[in-house]
């Protein structure tokens, strides 16, 4: 699931460049609301995407080891690494998508705090989107779905604490 832990935060790595500074809701309104926001952009999906693909890439090249490929959840021999990281990328990204429509709607601000679901989004959606062409077993979502708000909450104060995010969780 690097991948969608990767196409997660890629939208604020890549904030500053004004390549694709499109909101993916064109501005549209519900009930004289955003209907997703302003910081949901084009350019968010297109790095979001591609640094998926790029994980993935470095994911399936290190299976050429025995151990990687003992370790790993998904065949990679068995699907392209553009596939896989195009599901992962864009459904990580879709999950947030959903998430923050539902957001606007339960009357939650932009960059206001929405346990549990701000931490759950992007792994809902990637795991989604990977069920295409991989289904992962009960004990891996459990997994996923315990470990991933708390890796979100870390990772949230380390970037707080570098000055790359404004909030801390």
């Amino acid at each position: 699931m690097l991948p969608a832990f990767f196409a997660n935060m890629a939208p604020v790595f890549f904030r500053k460049i004004p390549f694709l500074d499109y909101p993916v809701d064109f501005g549209m309104k519900w009930k004289s609301d955003p209907l997703l926001g302003t910081h949901k952009t084009f350019r968010g999906f297109f790095f979001g995407i591609l640094l998926s693909m790029i994980i993935v890439y470095i994911q399936k090249s290190l299976t050429a080891h025995q151990y990687f490929r003992e370790i790993s959840l998904v065949a990679y021999s068995e699907h392209s690494f553009l596939l896989l990281g195009f599901l992962l990328g864009f459904g990580a990204l879709f999950g947030d998508l959903v998430k923050s429509f539902l957001k606007r709607r339960a009357g939650v601000a932009s960059g206001k705090s929405w346990f549990p679901w701000d931490q759950l989004d992007f792994i809902i959606g990637a795991m989604a989107f990977l069920c295409f062409v991989y289904i992962p077993s009960w004990q891996v979502i459990f997994f996923l779905l315990i470990s991933t708000p708390l890796l979100h909450i870390a990772v949230k104060h380390i970037g707080f604490y570098l000055k790359i995010s404004t909030t801390r969780w």
